[in-house]
């Protein structure tokens, strides 16, 4: 199904018209969590404390019940099949899967994301997406990370991935995803790492 041509038109305009009349140009896209642990949608506990409930360190052995997470996820608008990324470094103990955090508990400034990742590009049908995770050569701080911020008080500065000194030396990878759609169910994707140094 097309729609009219118009001498201003984009490409991406004619998407749009397209999913407006009903090509499903939106049902893949960006729609998977980078982290579904600890929320109240995967809450069973008896107290109500989600975020003591399902840690970040359990979500990697446990099944979710409402939802899945992944690094550059891309799933379909049900979430029925799902696609994100994994990566490991060669030191980490665990396989990189999804971002790491903190719970209310264990920051102090409450929950908070300790990754450093980046949406560099989406199109509003989803046919062009770019995303950008800066991953450590060395062993990820995880307990550092936790430790450190949970000794800080309310009135200290929050203790960042950056502070650890990970990235003292620029040894790091860039890891870039980028997704692209020839039509709404024909998908592809690049994964390009580069090392830092």
């Amino acid at each position: 199904m097309t729609t009219p041509e118009i001498a201003s038109q984009t490409a991406e305009d004619q998407r749009l018209a397209e999913a407006r009349a009903g090509v499903p140009w939106r049902r893949w896209g960006p729609y998977l969590s980078e982290r579904q642990w600890g929320t109240v949608r995967e809450d069973y506990s008896l107290d109500g404390n989600a975020w003591s409930y399902f840690s970040h360190d359990q979500a990697r052995s446990r099944a979710y019940r409402w939802g899945e997470d992944g690094l550059a996820g891309q799933c379909d608008d049900g979430q029925r099949l799902c696609l994100a990324l994994a990566v490991w470094n060669g030191r980490d103990p665990i396989v990189k899967e999804r971002l790491f955090g903190l719970t209310n508990a264990e920051g102090n400034h409450g929950e908070d994301v300790k990754e450093y990742y980046f949406y560099l590009d989406n199109l509003p049908s989803h046919s062009y997406q770019r995303w950008l995770y800066k991953y450590p050569h060395a062993e990820f701080p995880y307990d550092d990370l936790v430790a450190t911020n949970r000794s800080r008080s309310r009135l200290e500065m929050e203790y960042e991935l950056i502070d650890t000194g990970i990235f003292d030396a620029d040894e790091y990878f860039d890891v870039e995803v980028e997704y692209a759609k020839a039509a709404p169910e024909d998908i592809v994707c690049r994964i390009t790492v580069h090392n830092s140094t």
